[in-house]
């Protein structure tokens, strides 16, 4: 018998793309509402207390108020908004960090899907702290490269359409006060006691992501880092089918440019450590509407139904 799964806000970017992936499957029903029906909190309230699983792809306040409208029914949540990332009782979304982590979402009733930007710097330095290598305390900057798609309709619009001014045209810093709605994850998934310096970003390219943290050799309690780290990476990521670390060769088949937009309409991840043992950077490649939001969420939402991770996967 198929499961049941409702998609509350399907109409924007993330929810559009999960709904593209899941309505030829057999395995799930996708129950929908209509276009008058789907903002009314009754008519919400009584499908996803149909459902198995409800994918809230809305706003964060949107999303707690469809969580308080699930209360009392059997309906497992993956959340794609900000607003349960670090809440007691949620499971975060991404299997690749622990066993435990791939458990939770695995049996969680409570699942948030991680943020873009936040998926590439936890992909770092999570390992790194796990095993380690790099203390909990270290002062950590971030720099954050993202296509403009990120922003969702709005942005798109802007960058794709008549309102299109000279000022898009150029790679855009944003989140300039530091208080950016990424970084209580950024700091409490790795265990960090000192929230990092995030600098993002935003450029004309409608989708990939680029994050790199920088680090010198001498934070590192190692005596070769950027072999070292490595060799911490591939450990930690042996065996996943989604995320790969490459080697000194692969890094290199780059010829010196990595560009930001190389796993777009992928649904996989890239590690590599570039630089030398004094000063290097880790980087971690994807698409920010793959790991970085619906691809993430489809690989929560098979291991939550028990389907092969993969399954619907660009990789």
């Amino acid at each position: 018998m198929a499961l049941t799964v409702f998609i509350d806000g399907k109409e924007g970017t993330t929810g559009l793309r999960i709904f593209e992936r899941l309505e030829k499957r057999p395995d799930l029903h996708i129950l929908t509402l209509s276009d008058e029906e789907r903002k009314d909190p009754a008519a919400r309230k009584e499908v996803i207390h149909a459902a198995d699983i409800a994918v809230l792809c809305l706003p964060d306040a949107a999303a707690k108020e469809s969580v308080q409208l699930a209360e009392g029914s059997h309906a497992r949540i993956l959340d794609t908004s900000t607003a349960h990332r670090i809440a007691p009782g949620w499971a975060y979304g991404f299997a690749e960090l622990s066993p435990a982590h791939r458990q939770g979402i695995i049996e969680g009733k409570r699942v948030a899907v991680p943020g873009c930007h936040a998926s590439g710097f936890i992909s770092i330095v999570t390992p790194l702290t796990a095993a380690g290598l790099l203390h909990k305390d270290t002062a950590l900057t971030c720099f954050s490269l993202t296509g403009y798609s990120g922003g969702g309709k709005k942005m798109i619009a802007q960058y794709e359409g008549d309102a299109h001014t000279p000022d898009l045209d150029s790679p855009r810093p944003y989140g300039l006060t530091q208080s950016h709605k990424h970084l209580p994850e950024m700091t409490h998934i790795p265990g960090l006691t000192v929230s990092p310096i995030f600098a993002p970003i935003v450029a004309d390219f409608y989708s990939g992501m680029e994050v790199t943290v920088p680090l010198f050799g001498k934070q590192l309690n190692c005596a070769h880092p950027v072999e070292e780290v490595t060799a911490c990476l591939k450990a930690h990521y042996a065996g996943s089918p989604i995320v790969k670390v490459l080697g000194a060769e692969e890094v290199a088949s780059f010829g010196g440019f990595i560009p930001s937009n190389a796993l777009s309409g992928k649904d996989g991840m890239l590690l590599m450590v570039t630089g030398n043992d004094e000063r290097l950077q880790i980087v971690s490649l994807f698409d920010n509407l793959g790991k970085g939001s619906s691809g993430a969420a489809l690989q929560c939402l098979n291991l939550m139904t028990g389907a092969d991770e993969t399954l619907g996967l660009n990789l």
